[in-house]
């Protein structure tokens, strides 16, 4: 398994645009890529889990990706979150 941890810099943090963009990027993988805020955890593919989540700006995010495919999907998801939140 591997983790990262990411503070949230969009200004309105993982609202309806970018968690379906995201979702959309974790089901590219065989991993299970989950994001935990909180004490709370979701899986990246579903996207009223991430979005309950409540993710704001300012916010820590733990990201863990586990699978097959891990190092693929961890490297993506990570340049996701840089590139779009």
């Amino acid at each position: 398994m591997k983790k990262f941890e990411y503070i949230i810099k969009d200004e309105v943090g993982i609202h309806a645009r970018p968690a379906g963009m995201l979702v959309k990027e974790a089901k590219k993988y065989e991993s299970k890529i989950v994001i935990c805020k909180d004490g709370k955890k979701a899986e990246a593919t579903r996207l009223m889990a991430v979005m309950g989540l409540a993710v704001k700006c300012g916010n820590t995010i733990e990201v863990e990706v586990e699978g097959a495919d891990e190092d693929t999907a961890f490297e993506a998801v990570k340049a996701f979150f840089e590139v779009n939140l």
